[in-house]
């Protein structure tokens, strides 16, 4: 007998399945004819997806800076697996792990560089602080929780150090088994063309349609040769919204070329997450949705193409075997006017609303999912 039966669920190509979970994995797929100590009748009303992954997050609440809970970022909106994006460095990992023991969300970190963490905006200006055997350490320490590494490479975070501290960042990937890297860009220096040519495949450039000089477009809205270059080589684009560093200005004119993000993820904390401009992962995704891409291309975003950027090989499919993490969701129509970091505006039509996450095979209502009261989990 089944643990869980979700029946007639509607999956993100509109067809309609069960799925099955038992022992917190997916058990079994298709049409099911078999017992189950919880059957939730879905009728084809609500999506299922799997569960969402917010790859670019701060949910270290011990942060002086930028601090959230893991469970408010995460499983309260629907979204089952955050990354923290380096609000911990190797001197308080340890102390970020054990907080996270307590979580129903499930918590990966990406090891800020600077052994300090983002106890302060210019953790890079310092080189003393960039120690390849304090990171070394920590990630021995904690294999299965660090899931890469974090540079942010903003003049404001490297003070004179300009591109010295990728160089060492990439040092430190090959030190440590090639772990992704993600890398933030912001004003200049280090220009955005230095840092790309660093880049080799499976680093992640987060940030990517931010508004400010140093972004991937030319000031004739062309695609940087730079940033060209890097995306055949295999690095990827992950949005990281956050309260500077999204504009649906430059988003649209990527997208209209055909750069689409590999990853959608919102850069958030708890100050951009209740006064705006990012909100929740959901809000992020529909303003998505309104830019024009479809559905799936969105889902993906956070599912398969975050779990595959971050190796997370258990996560971001609906796939027998495979951890139980699911959202379930509608899609509203809902006409919305959805903000961006320069405060520029975009008229929505329909937005994502997460009813409900299942991670690990056990089930939470969101506030939006207990308001409805399409099905209880």
């Amino acid at each position: 007998m089944f643990d869980l039966l979700l029946r007639r669920a509607r999956l993100t190509d509109d067809t309609l399945a069960d799925i099955a979970i038992q022992d917190g994995k997916i058990a079994a797929l298709g049409e099911i004819n078999a017992p189950a100590h919880k059957t939730v009748e879905l009728n084809g009303e609500v999506f299922v997806s799997a569960g969402w992954i917010d790859s670019h997050v701060h949910c270290y609440p011990n942060s002086p800076i930028y601090h959230d809970e893991p469970d408010s970022v995460g499983i309260a909106t629907g979204v089952t697996t955050v990354v923290d994006a380096g609000s911990t460095g190797a001197d308080d990992v340890d102390d970020f792990y054990e907080i996270t023991r307590k979580a129903s969300t499930e918590v990966f970190a990406l090891l800020n560089i600077s052994r300090v963490g983002l106890i302060a905006q210019n953790e890079l200006a310092n080189m003393a602080n960039i120690d390849a055997d304090a990171v070394q350490q920590a990630v021995k320490r904690h294999p299965d929780f660090i899931v890469g590494l974090k540079a942010r490479m903003s003049s404001s975070v490297v003070g004179e150090n300009g591109i010295t501290p990728l160089a060492r960042a990439k040092a430190m990937q090959q030190q440590n088994g090639g772990l992704p890297l993600m890398v933030h860009i912001g004003n200049n220096p280090p220009n955005l063309d230095e840092i790309a040519d660093l880049l080799s495949s499976g680093d992640i450039i987060t940030h990517c349609y931010n508004g400010k000089p140093n972004r991937i477009l030319t000031p004739s809205g062309e695609l940087r040769a730079s940033i060209t270059s890097a995306l055949k080589r295999g690095v990827r684009l992950d949005v990281g919204h956050g309260t500077a560093s999204f504009s649906f200005e430059v988003a649209k004119r990527a997208i209209a070329m055909g750069i689409l993000p590999h990853t959608i993820s919102s850069d958030i904390y708890c100050r951009n997450r209740l006064n705006g401009p990012v909100g929740s992962l959901a809000s992020v995704m529909s303003k998505f949705l309104a830019i024009g891409m479809s559905l799936p291309q969105v889902i993906e975003c956070v599912t398969a193409n975050a779990a595959d950027g971050l190796r997370l090989t258990q996560k971001g499919r609906i796939q027998s075997g495979l951890d139980a993490d699911l959202t379930l969701f509608t899609v509203k129509r809902q006409p919305t006017l959805l903000m961006d970091a320069e405060n520029d505006s975009l008229q929505a039509e329909h937005i994502l609303l997460p009813l409900a996450a299942i991670r690990a095979g056990k089930g939470y209502m969101t506030e939006q999912g207990s308001t409805e009261n399409v099905f209880d989990l």
